[in-house]
């Protein structure tokens, strides 16, 4: 077992569960409610969905690797796909003006997480 991509593995579950109850109710319904062009609309859904398809197929990808302890270059792709996350999060938080945005817009945070515990845990690959 690789207890540092496990741990990755938690904390992407986390957020997939936060994803799917705060972020539909916080983000995905708002926007479906929002008074803005249909295809817009329909797209921010599709996206709403794409994300959690990444965020399903991820957390069990990082579980499998945890447990297995098979897959070290999925384990840096994924991690490489959460830091990417965080970074782009973070520039839209600081351009965008929005008071308090690093704490209002959480989720670069658990990307951060995931992403180094998964990095961690593919680098010290043989210690596991």
């Amino acid at each position: 077992m690789n207890p540092l991509v496990v741990s990755a593995g938690i904390i992407a579950l986390l957020t997939t569960a936060g994803h799917f109850t705060v972020g539909r109710k916080m983000y995905l319904k708002p926007v479906l409610n929002a008074d803005i062009e249909p295809v817009a609309k329909k797209v921010m859904h599709c996206v709403f969905h794409y994300v959690s398809t990444f965020l399903l197929l991820s957390t069990l990808a990082l579980f499998v690797i945890g447990f297995m302890r098979i897959g070290r270059l999925l384990a840096v792709f994924i991690a490489v796909n959460y830091s990417l996350f965080a970074v782009w999060q973070l520039a839209l938080i600081k351009q965008s003006g929005i008071e308090r945005g690093m704490l209002r817009m959480f989720q670069w945070i658990f990307f951060v997480f995931i992403a180094v515990l998964a990095l961690l845990g593919a680098a010290l690959w043989p210690a596991f």
